[in-house]
């Protein structure tokens, strides 16, 4: 191609794949869009893609072409054979690479540029290799506390915030230094080093309960990462998808810590959050209570004459990968004349919008889903309501109980129902550690094993009926 007309087609297609950003995340702003922002987002990035291998600066597309098709691959494979109810770990895992990624594009600036970087570029770039590396090292620790590698508790020890503040500001104000002096190399590494301590110091006092918030926040620094990444590299479609990601990622950090009725600084700082592997006693004083448990029989008959439905799913649903079995179920009761809607509360399961994901890909039309605010009154109309492995979220104490961690938090008022039918592995506790009073009062009905094989003698019974 002319060297003219290719450097020409350069801003013209940066142009394009930043509109295609911008509506890719107006898209995903809603489910029923949801599908079609992604495929725009996917035709942006290959468009900017494209753009960049114009660049004159490319003397040869060698190693291109293989980070190319190793790319393809990786990124293929994860796609094919990660099943939905990981995507929270996949997503870690792409903001880990994605880190890393512009981490590494800042340390060869570096030592491209030399010793005369201006101050400018070497500020973007010391931001770019702190980011990216705290980016980094943060993610995989989300990852391998979504996957169970390391507990999802919070590990916490004695001046923990303090000595982590300590760090991150001692790492910006040696970033200050190396900008004024780009030549103290020892402080730029000590800088990146810094910022690979953080970012695992930073995530391990912060519990289960606040991973989908973390993972939010860490998807904005990586997008500060990408935007140092554009101004050094003077690429202008790096910098407005960053600033896009960034603060898209802050915006949602701050909604779901709303959502949770909780501070930004205190879900950060306030090493909230278990396993939820042992009871613990709750204000509302369900611990040791007599739990109303009931047979598959039970919650059939309760089922077969409901003629109006609500499903909450959490998640223990993404667990057993029950998704599938829960639209079945449904889908048997419509056709006997029940009406069925779904409520997904902002903060199920572990990450952002992942309830919504799972009952997309059962296939569950979008206009029967329903967020908080949209349903919660119609809980008291509903003759049943199906709570399929959410704990926390319809915990009656954080309405009555002001003693609660979670006291003031939206939940779904589920005890308003006629009956409520429980399906829970266990009778543990949720990501707050704390007993769910719904679970002891006369409307609720627990069947305790697996969603998805309860879920299946479910559908076999009302199929009997």
């Amino acid at each position: 191609m002319n060297p003219i007309l290719s450097q020409a087609i350069i801003p013209v297609s940066y142009l394009i794949a930043s509109v295609c950003f911008i509506m890719a995340l107006q898209a995903l702003s809603s489910p029923k869009h949801a599908r079609m922002g992604n495929l725009i987002g996917a035709i942006g990035m290959l468009v900017a893609v494209v753009g960049t291998l114009l660049h004159k600066e490319i003397l040869t597309f060698q190693w291109i072409a293989i980070g190319l098709i190793l790319g393809s691959v990786i990124g293929g494979a994860m796609s094919i054979w990660i099943p939905m109810t990981k995507m929270p770990e996949r997503i870690a895992l792409s903001h880990a690479f994605g880190g890393l990624a512009a981490a590494l594009v800042g340390v060869s600036e570096y030592h491209h540029l030399g010793a005369q970087i201006p101050r400018f570029i070497m500020g973007a770039l010391g931001l770019e290799v702190f980011l990216g590396f705290l980016t980094f090292t943060g993610s995989l620790m989300a990852f391998g506390k979504l996957q169970g590698v390391i507990t999802g508790a919070p590990v916490t020890w004695k001046f923990q915030n303090a000595s982590n503040i300590t760090m991150f500001f001692t790492a910006l104000v040696i970033l200050v230094l190396v900008v004024m002096d780009p030549s103290h190399i020892a402080l730029f590494y000590t800088m990146g080093a810094l910022g690979l301590v953080v970012g695992v110091l930073a995530v391990l006092p912060i519990g289960g309960a606040d991973m989908p918030v973390v993972i939010s926040l860490l998807n904005s620094y990586a997008g500060l990462a990408a935007a140092s990444t554009g101004f050094a590299l003077n690429n202008y479609v790096l910098i407005i998808a960053g600033a896009l990601d960034g603060t898209s990622g802050l915006l949602l950090s701050l909604k779901m810590s709303q959502a949770m009725n909780r501070s930004f600084a205190n879900v950060l700082f306030g090493a909230f959050g278990s396993t939820g592997e042992a009871p613990a006693a709750g204000p509302g004083g369900a611990a040791g209570a007599h739990y109303n448990l009931a047979s598959v029989e039970d919650a059939v008959g309760v089922l077969g004459a409901a003629q109006s439905l609500i499903v909450v799913p959490g998640y223990g649903m993404a667990v057993s990968q029950a998704q599938h079995a829960v639209r079945e179920l449904t889908q048997t009761l419509e056709a006997k004349g029940a009406q069925v809607k779904y409520a997904v509360h902002p903060v199920a399961g572990r990450m952002p919008g992942h309830m919504n994901v799972l009952l997309a890909e059962a296939d569950v039309p979008y206009d029967q889903i329903f967020d908080i605010e949209e349903i919660n009154d119609e809980f008291a109309r509903t003759d049943a309501v199906l709570v399929v492995g959410a704990n926390d979220v319809v915990n009656p104490a954080a309405k009555t109980s002001p003693g609660s961690p979670i006291y003031g938090m939206p939940v779904f008022n589920v005890d308003e129902a006629k009956a409520v039918i429980v399906l829970k592995r266990s009778v543990n506790t949720g990501f707050a550690g704390i007993e769910n009073d719904l679970f002891i009062r006369p409307n609720t009905m627990m069947v305790l094993g697996d969603a998805k094989k309860t879920l299946r003698e479910f559908i076999t019974q009302v199929k009997e009926e």
